[in-house]
């Protein structure tokens, strides 16, 4: 670990520390900027990965954040339908203006502005998470009730049953 975190990693830190919470931002040696990536660099299993994807609503142009498991693909369509908006693919710009990171790396929290955001209910089956700190090699750890207290999150299922 390093002692000296990447400047978007510490712009994570200290929103965690800001919100009052003791979770410590680590840097990992390998990236972690996919799932599989993070829960081997980890040693946890890739369901435990809280992945945020960043969709961009139509017609508000309004980012959306979506934490999902590792190991589960959003259904767009389901999301669309519980929030009455059309989802669209976000691309890197769109990623960065909105949230201050690159993909990869993005993390729940730490935004310039709040995000709309749905929380995968899978993740609740596992006591701790892992969630990407601002950097594709930053991580933090924590729990599905500290994701839906930092985020503000809605918990709903995320992908087709």
């Amino acid at each position: 670990m390093n002692s000296q975190l990447k400047e978007s990693a510490q712009r994570v830190q200290d929103k965690l520390t800001d919100l009052g919470y003791p979770n410590r931002v680590v840097e990992l040696p390998d990236s972690a900027r996919t799932a599989q990536e993070a829960a081997d660099a980890i040693g946890c299993e890739v369901a435990q990965i809280a992945k945020s994807i960043i969709f961009r609503l139509k017609p508000s142009n309004k980012p959306l954040l979506v934490v999902a498991s590792g190991v589960n693909r959003v259904d767009e369509k389901l999301i669309s339908s519980r929030i009455d908006d059309k989802l669209v693919k976000a691309d890197a710009d769109f990623v960065r203006e909105h949230t201050g990171f690159v993909i990869g790396g993005v993390a729940p929290i730490g935004h310039p502005e709040p995000i709309l955001t749905m929380i995968d209910e899978e993740l609740f089956l596992y006591p701790t998470l892992w969630a990407a700190a601002g950097h594709p090699k930053a991580v933090f750890e924590l729990t599905p009730d500290e994701l839906v207290a930092m985020t503000h999150g809605q918990v709903t299922s995320v992908k087709k049953e």
